[in-house]
């Protein structure tokens, strides 16, 4: 199967990808070297602003960077890392929602609004109300609707909460030996989704849990390798929501599909296997009649986590409906 590294001139990763005008835009995190030590709360990852990418022809074509849309230093509440974003469009203006730690150390969502897709794109003032952690993706749906799912494990700070509220202080209690971390077969945390408002820049309802679950319907448990770790996306194929993740620490990208974006979502199969580097995070998109996975894997910097490279393949579906395995490691 044909790969390929998107945009070798730099390093980012965490591609969210749609089609706007007809154009294929892409907006990824961006890496930097750093010094900060490699552990389990991410701290190697100093992402300090966005830039937004962009083609007409994914395997072969030209991918145009259209620079630099938005830093930490454009943000009045900013503490530190730009991690994953996506963008959304209504009415003809594009929000990005990005999740970025407070002064406090403390993970919540900003919003930042443009007039086109390659931005710039303007912070609002404060984040929204009640959010927290990682991993913002949005789906349009066929009803105007909008509907965010986020959520990310140990650095991520999900497991900070329950029934959105924080049960201990994200800021200090956000490693794999947290105690509220489910063990063994107690049901696997699971990522969040919210229907935004009118206006797009608040929750129209408190989040909800998105259930991965098994043939009988049994949640995934936290021992399960398919587990929700982080990285949620939602696409449609055939009518059906196909609710997809990485698994973090089990190194895989997993599907599940739904009848409506809140789920339960039954689980599918595996996407990605592992690549090089810790993980991968990823979006699906149809663009002139192909499907497209893109995602990102460390083999350009000689297997540093923290410094990532875009990379993006076909993606096929069975007459079932489901999703091809694709192998993560070159061969």
């Amino acid at each position: 199967m044909k790969k390929r590294y998107l945009f070798p001139a730099d390093y980012m990763a965490d591609p969210s990808v749609h089609v706007f005008n007809g154009r294929v835009y892409i907006y990824p995190s961006h890496d930097w070297e750093c010094e900060n030590v490699e552990n389990d709360t991410g701290d190697q990852y100093v992402m300090k602003d966005y830039h937004v990418l962009s083609t007409d022809d994914v395997m072969n074509g030209e991918v145009k960077d259209h620079g630099k849309v938005l830093g930490l230093e454009d943000i009045a509440w900013a503490g530190r890392q730009l991690w994953d974003c996506d963008v959304a469009e209504k009415d003809g203006k594009y929000y990005m929602y990005f999740p970025m730690k407070d002064k406090n150390d403390v993970f919540r969502q900003g919003i930042a609004i443009a007039d086109n897709p390659a931005g710039p794109f303007i912070p609002e003032p404060e984040p929204i109300h009640g959010s927290y952690s990682i991993d913002m993706a949005v789906l349009k749906d066929e009803d105007g609707s909008y509907y965010m799912y986020f959520g990310g494990l140990w650095g991520g700070q999900l497991q900070c909460y329950r029934d959105n509220i924080g049960i201990e202080d994200p800021a200090i209690n956000n490693t794999p030996d947290s105690k509220n971390l489910p063990h063994g077969n107690q049901p696997a945390l699971p990522s969040r989704v919210v229907r935004l408002s009118g206006d797009m820049l608040q929750y129209a309802e408190e989040p909800k849990p998105v259930l991965v679950v098994d043939a009988q319907g049994k949640p995934l448990s936290a021992d399960d390798p398919h587990r929700f770790f982080e990285a949620s996306w939602v696409h449609k194929y055939n009518g059906k929501y196909y609710f997809s993740y990485s698994t973090g620490d089990t190194h895989m990208l997993c599907y599940a599909i739904g009848d409506n974006p809140y789920g339960p979502f039954t689980y599918q199969g595996v996407i990605l296997t592992p690549v090089v580097g810790w993980t991968t995070h990823h979006s699906i998109v149809e663009y002139k009649g192909k499907w497209y996975l893109f995602h990102h894997d460390s083999v350009p910097s000689g297997g540093k986590s923290w410094l990532r490279s875009l990379k993006v393949c076909e993606l096929e579906y069975d007459a079932e409906g489901h999703i091809k395995t694709i192998e993560g490691m070159d061969k």
